[in-house]
């Protein structure tokens, strides 16, 4: 890959949303990426609460999450006294966050670590509690370390199916970076991508009048 990770030169703990679990779930490699890279790694108990209802259990998200405690992956925590009282304002404001977001928040600035968000609102969030740039998803998954216990083919794999199965969000700066990483054919089927209509949109329905000109 050659998306730079902003964890790959420190070994500082991290705090992993909900959405970075159901991304490392949905790339296959979970396990392994979070078995390779250095960081410890925390979840909170809101957290996995978020992902124990039907459909978790259903796709293997619930299972996942207890595969990497079992390991000693991660370690799932509960928020303290003044982690608590910061979770309730988070969730409580008028522009609240949603619970998984709040904890991982709460949690970070306790206890000084660097939270994984991918998601807009909660990154903005993190920035202006804590005072440091909360890492990606993307960050995990590209990792030095992911891409030396993968290997280069089975990196890139994970990278397309977290953004094809698991809608990973990426930095929009960094869409093109990663569709040179993944290649075309295998961007066109990851419709999260920043941009996706101006990088794909066009072309698709030209691609499909070719195919089939009755259609349209």
């Amino acid at each position: 890959m050659t998306y730079s990770s902003i964890l790959s030169e420190t070994t500082a703990a991290l705090t992993l949303d909900t959405s970075v679990l159901i991304n490392l779930h949905a790339c296959r490699r979970g396990v392994e990426i979070l078995a390779a890279i250095p960081n410890r790694i925390f979840v909170s108990h809101i957290v996995a609460r978020e992902l124990n209802h039907e459909t978790s259990r259903r796709n293997g998200e619930e299972a996942f999450l207890q595969a990497l405690a079992a390991a000693g992956n991660i370690t799932v925590v509960d928020l303290s006294e003044e982690e608590f009282e910061m979770f309730f304002e988070l969730t409580s404001a008028a522009s609240s966050l949603d619970d998984g977001e709040a904890a991982t928040i709460a949690i970070s600035k306790g206890r000084g670590l660097i939270p994984v968000i991918d998601e807009r609102r909660g990154r903005r969030r993190a920035k202006e509690i804590i005072g440091i740039e909360p890492a990606w998803s993307l960050d995990l998954l590209s990792h030095p370390n992911t891409t030396a216990s993968l290997g280069a083919d089975f990196s890139v794999e994970a990278l397309f199916l977290a953004l094809r199965d698991g809608r990973m969000r990426i930095p929009p700066e960094s869409a093109s970076e990663v569709v040179g990483v993944i290649g075309d054919d295998r961007a066109r089927h990851c419709t999260c991508l920043p941009g996706y209509r101006h990088l794909f949109g066009e072309k698709s329905e030209q691609h499909r009048e070719r195919l089939d000109p009755m259609l349209f």
